[in-house]
């Protein structure tokens, strides 16, 4: 294999590893949660093993011994956990998150260098602990059951039957004969319909009373009764047969009870489970792997679309030809025609590449149940995750960007904002907190609202916190969402000072840059007692878009067309001057004003009218009036970064083409109104 399909390879590899370890984290949350009622999914358990088992596969094959090792050692233990050889408990689900972590940081390192490592044996280790010392304590409960059906069941279904035994389930036998013709679909319907009232044990092939039917028995436990399940498959040549439970135990419900204790005392002793390798402040949720996996039917899609475009291509250039040899007007009305439908199959090409990069952002939101749940344990603390809208889709570039900001803001809400149990109790509240994690779409734009209700933000304490600071004066006048952008301030809070201004603002700048860096808006709102609510308003591309071209000094620029509301022409005398800020009045409301000649100092011709262009543009629920020389018109753009040595500019979110080897600058709304109604007024420096 040569160097680049190498490459290629063990890039396809680490995309592979990367959506197992999502789905390991997903799935070890809810066994988690199941842990604490000691009632858990052994279906859940079965996939967590596979997975464990398939990253093993994939990273032996190529040549990653650290993670296949420890992968390995991850999936004996679940595998002790399916057959019963060790119980669920904290310790143990502690301990397969911290396996998860270094596997986490073995891909991800990979992912920059492929002969990065880590020393896995002390996490082996404590695996390799959990597993000694585990006796079985099962036999006992299988005393009774018919020995030609022991003698047939593997080691996990034993052990299934078992816990069905202590959990004080019925053990039954359906019995049915299917036409050979369609034993299989019928099989797997009965099987769906017992699923929904307990679990499916075993499927064995038996005896039957034709040559013409196939006879297979189920070993089913449930709660339901012999009568229940016989009413529900209801089908001629069924039958049911009760094995253990209601009118025939050969075991005692005290020797069920023993059993149990005995399962439970059977856990190792205590041990420390190593703390994360790498605290999470210093680690990234983006992902290593910019592969989106994507529909066919998507795919099906753009090859239709192109392949009609290369048609109407070929009509075009054959027209053109045609006009050069004749001049004939007809065939100057044809191209126009030929012209307009490529326009529109271009506009669909668009839209089907645009939704090729988009991805739900619950592959986003899941990332977060797995912080919520670090971060709470840390702290002792009770919370909760609600997540909504997680259909929601945004360009694949900006969930991986968002990532990072919305891990940092969720940490802060919990280590800072969500009160300890104590607490909670003394306030009236349920000792859980709550974080919410909602997502919705409105026009161009998706909203996503991070909640909780925790102890809020006072905003007296963030004022006086900022007159010490010298950020403001004493007697300066502050609106309460004024203050609120304080906390966005860089350096205005430190740890020392979180317990006054619940922590908001360690490292709120940073969250605010990142945020602006992908065009989008931060706003907070906060009642003391009750909670804080950050909204974030994005759009939901930054690839290809409509902008509307203005000149402001000489100078071309691109305003995106989902942030333009409208567009007015007005006379000077119509700007008034409230505190320092230019403002005009729009239907009944205060409109303030942003010149851009001013934001980045631009030296150029001003044009000499006594009228001026407003560009009005807004984002979540703020509004602001642009003033321009010129409205040049719409124009479809595709916006290329300015790389990293350009980063310092604010207000440009990237440049653009016209397509008459003429660049432009494109505007960031977010960033330029998020600036200017803070009153900085002067972006570029």
């Amino acid at each position: 294999m040569d160097d680049t399909s190498s490459s290629r390879a063990i890039k396809d590899f680490l995309a592979e590893a990367e959506e197992i370890i999502e789905k390991l984290n997903l799935d070890l949350v809810t066994l988690g949660d199941s842990a604490e009622s000691g009632d858990y999914d052994p279906e859940q358990l079965n996939s967590i093993f596979r997975e464990a088992h398939s990253l093993k596969g994939l990273s032996g094959m190529f040549g990653f011994n650290d993670i296949c090792d420890l992968a390995h050692h991850m999936e004996n233990l679940l595998d002790s956990l399916r057959l019963g050889k060790v119980s669920l408990d904290a310790q143990v689900v502690e301990v397969l998150f911290a396996s998860l972590d270094s596997l986490t940081r073995l891909v991800n390192g990979k992912g920059d260098d492929e002969a990065f490592t880590l020393d896995v044996a002390p996490i082996m280790a404590q695996l390799e602990a959990v597993l000694s010392g585990k006796p079985d304590t099962e036999t006992s409960l299988l005393a009774g059951i018919d020995p030609a059906i022991l003698t047939v069941l593997t080691e996990y279904e034993e052990h299934r039957l078992s816990e069905n035994l202590k959990k004080g389930r019925n053990l039954l036998r359906v019995k049915a004969n299917f036409n050979l013709s369609s034993f299989d679909q019928d099989l797997a319907e009965l099987s769906d319909l017992l699923k929904g009232q307990g679990e499916v044990i075993s499927t064995l092939p038996c005896a039957g009373d034709s040559i013409e039917h196939l006879t297979f028995q189920l070993i089913f436990g449930t709660a339901s009764s012999p009568e229940e399940i016989t009413a529900l498959v209801d089908a001629e040549g069924t039958t049911v047969e009760l094995l253990r439970g209601e009118q025939e135990s050969a075991v005692s419900p005290d020797d069920l009870q023993k059993g149990a204790v005995a399962l439970e005392t059977a856990s190792p002793p205590a041990a420390t489970v190593a703390p994360a390798v790498e605290a999470e402040e210093s680690s990234s949720l983006r992902s290593i792997s910019r592969t989106v996996r994507v529909d066919i039917d998507k795919l099906d899609t753009l090859m239709n679309i192109v392949g009609e475009l290369v048609l109407s291509k070929g009509a075009i250039f054959s027209l053109a030809d045609q006009i050069k040899a004749s001049g004939v007007l007809e065939l100057g009305t044809e191209l126009q025609k030929a012209t307009r439908l490529l326009e529109r199959r271009l506009d669909e090409l668009q839209k089907g590449v645009m939704e090729v990069r988009m991805v739900p952002v619950a592959q986003l939101f899941e990332k977060m149940i797995r912080i919520v749940r670090r971060v709470a344990g840390e702290h002792g603390k009770k919370v909760g995750i609600d997540l909504r809208g997680g259909e929601t889709e945004l360009d694949k570039l900006i969930v991986e960007d968002l990532s990072d900001p919305l891990m940092h803001i969720i940490r802060n809400a919990i280590d800072h904002g969500i009160e300890t149990v104590e607490e909670r109790i003394a306030a009236g509240k349920p000792e859980k907190g709550t974080i919410c994690l909602w997502a919705s779409q409105k026009g161009n734009h998706v909203v996503i609202e991070v909640r909780d209700d925790g102890r809020g933000i006072d905003p007296e304490k963030v004022r006086r916190k900022a007159v010490e600071k010298g950020l403001i004066a004493a007697d300066a006048e502050l609106t309460r969402e004024g203050v609120y952008d304080l906390l966005f301030t860089p350096g205005f809070s430190t740890r020392d000072e979180v317990s006054d201004l619940s922590g908001r603002g360690v490292g709120m700048d940073v969250v605010h840059n990142n945020i602006a860096a992908l065009s989008g808006m931060i706003e907070m709102e906060s009642e003391v007692g009750q909670g804080t609510t950050l909204s974030i308003t994005l759009p939901i591309t930054l690839a290809i878009i409509k902008a509307l071209v203005v000149r402001i000094s000489g100078k071309t620029y691109a305003i995106p067309i989902n942030a333009v509301l409208e567009t007015l022409m007005i006379e000077h005398s119509a700007i008034r001057t409230i505190e320092r800020r230019e403002v005009i009045e729009l239907r009944q409301s205060t409109l303030p004003l942003l010149r851009l000649s001013e934001v980045f100092d631009l030296e150029g011709p001003q044009v000499a009218t006594d009228r001026s262009f407003i560009v009005v543009i807004g984002m979540a629920e703020k509004r602001m009036g642009v003033v321009v020389d010129e409205l040049v018109g719409q124009q479809d753009v595709v916006i290329k970064s300015l790389g990293g040595a350009l980063s310092f500019v604010r207000g440009i979110a990237g440049a653009a083409d016209l397509g008459n080897q003429k660049t432009i600058l494109v505007l960031d709304v977010g960033g330029l109104m998020s600036e200017a109604l803070r009153g900085d007024n002067a972006l570029y420096v």
